[in-house]
């Protein structure tokens, strides 16, 4: 014991050595043409290289997988809110539910208190499509109404309330987005967004929250 003490304060990494790189599994490109062109002031420049995927903590898992997800929409207009949590990433036609026209949003309820280090997010990626007012926020309040933390936001104009974001937009494709997290602990997760490049409608294919249970 005395020997593994002075290890790791002469070697704090080790303190890490149990932490992984975000163990995300992609779907298939199933792109069609190039993107078009859409003009917007927080655009994300083109990569210049592969991206760079956060650590997570080794037990860290999908703790969205199979969850409960509701809206602010009554219902689809197309699809089903579960196809957010089914664990399908596919990005044809009929993978994606689509919400109506206008700032909507879906929440994951993860059935209990998760610690939250990352979460990545995928709408519909058969066409390169930028996705508006894309805001991401944690609470403990199913109403969300306190204890919100806002981890994705770019939403620069403010058009829906939440406060200016400083996030970029971006053309979706299969890499999805992903959103490093802090070790929040939080039960529920809430997606925005307010249309898109090529459409009024808010369309979804899946969501990943990785974390570990709340201790």
């Amino acid at each position: 014991m005395l020997r593994l003490s002075l290890l790791l304060l002469l070697s704090p990494t080790l303190l890490l050595a149990q932490d992984k790189e975000l163990p995300l599994v992609l779907p298939k490109s199933v792109a069609m043409g190039t993107p078009r062109p859409f003009k917007i002031s927080n655009l994300e420049p083109v990569s210049k290289g592969p991206r760079v995927l956060p650590k997570v903590p080794a037990a860290a898992q999908n703790l969205a997988k199979g969850c409960v997800v509701t809206s602010s929409a009554k219902e689809a207009n197309a699809g089903d809110f579960s196809y957010l949590t089914d664990g399908d990433k596919g990005g044809e036609e009929g993978f994606e539910v689509e919400l109506p026209r206008g700032a909507q949003w879906m929440q994951i309820d993860l059935a209990k208190l998760g610690e939250i280090h990352a979460i990545a997010l995928w709408h519909f990626h058969r066409e390169r499509r930028v996705y508006l007012d894309v805001v991401v926020q944690l609470s403990n309040d199913s109403q969300f109404k306190k204890d919100v933390v806002t981890v994705y936001n770019n939403d620069a104009e403010n058009e829906l309330g939440l406060g200016k974001g400083s996030d970029y937009s971006y053309y979706e494709s299969n890499e999805g987005r992903v959103m490093p997290v802090s070790a929040v602990k939080a039960r529920y997760v809430r997606f925005y967004s307010k249309g898109n490049s090529a459409a009024p409608s808010n369309d979804y294919v899946e969501a990943e929250v990785w974390g570990v249970p709340a201790k």
